[in-house]
């Protein structure tokens, strides 16, 4: 079988947390019986001896099959990873394994794979619904938890909508990320964020696309997370000024997303190209399906 997950961009300035979308750029992951366990990894992470060596998806495909669905299998797989997400950018690489690990273990179980159960069962290694429940439904997606379960609504993006991933070289985890954040907001900044996160959700739903340039603004997490690659500042303002719907950073970083109308793509492409040679400067579609199995 194989199993693939798209890219997501979490948070969207004000929707600390809650608010994501899914992007055309997946991990797949393919399984086939075997004689002994083996691991290939192609694309992203290809040359870590770490993931290659202690797979997260093995752990979490192995323990989920043992210990949820209770199933001791003495078969050995061969994975094949076709990695295409970067790596501790904030566009979902963590999440699209732990999706694609408990897909993978309800299918070999004859389980039937519905992304609800996934999605809450994904809390166990993801605490926080906003890269896994795009990851797992497709589109765009506002989330909560309620008694330890994920409530998710979802909206499709229409074609003629296009992100810009601005991806740099440095590295940043989100629980480094999370070390820069203050403790307490005041009741200010959390009424601010709390009523752009709204208007946001609903701009979206009603496809009033114009409103994104001030609904996606945050004043909870997004300028500290910017300072440690203070160059997102620039990224933000060009961005701005070539017609981007809204410019906010990509879940923790160091990614920055960009929505756009398709036929304002190229001209922001070359303008950061120009301004920032060393950054990886991706055009992406929308994804719309989220996790898909195929056999």
């Amino acid at each position: 079988m194989k199993i693939c997950v798209p890219a997501t961009s979490a948070n969207l300035g004000p929707g600390f947390d809650s608010l994501g979308l899914a992007l055309k750029l997946k991990n797949c992951v393919e399984i086939i019986p075997a004689l002994e366990t083996s691991v290939n990894v192609i694309g992203e992470g290809s040359e870590s001896l770490k993931i290659r060596g202690n797979n997260l998806f093995i752990n979490i495909f192995n323990t989920h099959l043992r210990n949820i669905l209770n199933i001791n299998s003495e078969q050995y797989f061969k994975f094949t990873f076709y990695n295409n997400i970067p790596m501790s950018r904030g566009m979902g690489s963590s999440s699209a394994v732990v999706i694609s690990a408990l897909a993978s273990a309800c299918e070999m179980a004859g389980v039937s794979h519905v992304k609800k159960r996934i999605l809450n069962e994904a809390l166990i290694y993801e605490p926080h619904p906003d890269n896994i429940a795009p990851a797992t439904m497709g589109g765009f997606t506002v989330s909560i938890l309620y008694k330890q379960k994920v409530h998710t609504q979802r909206k499709k993006i229409p074609p003629y909508l296009k992100a810009l991933m601005v991806i740099p070289d440095q590295q940043i985890s989100t629980h480094q990320s999370r070390t820069v954040l203050p403790k307490m907001y005041s009741r200010d900044k959390t009424v601010f964020n709390l009523s752009h996160s709204s208007f946001l959700t609903a701009a979206f739903f009603n496809e009033d696309w114009e409103m994104l340039r001030f609904a996606s603004k945050d004043k909870m997490h997004q300028k500290q997370r910017m300072k440690n690659v203070p160059e997102l500042f620039l990224v933000q303002k060009i961005a701005l000024d070539y017609g981007a719907l809204m410019s906010t950073l990509s879940g923790s970083g160091s990614s920055f997303f960009n929505l756009l109308y398709k036929e304002d793509i190229p001209a922001l492409k070359t303008k950061l190209e120009a301004v920032f040679p060393n950054f990886t400067i991706l055009p992406l579609d929308f994804d719309n399906e989220g996790l898909q199995v195929f056999n």
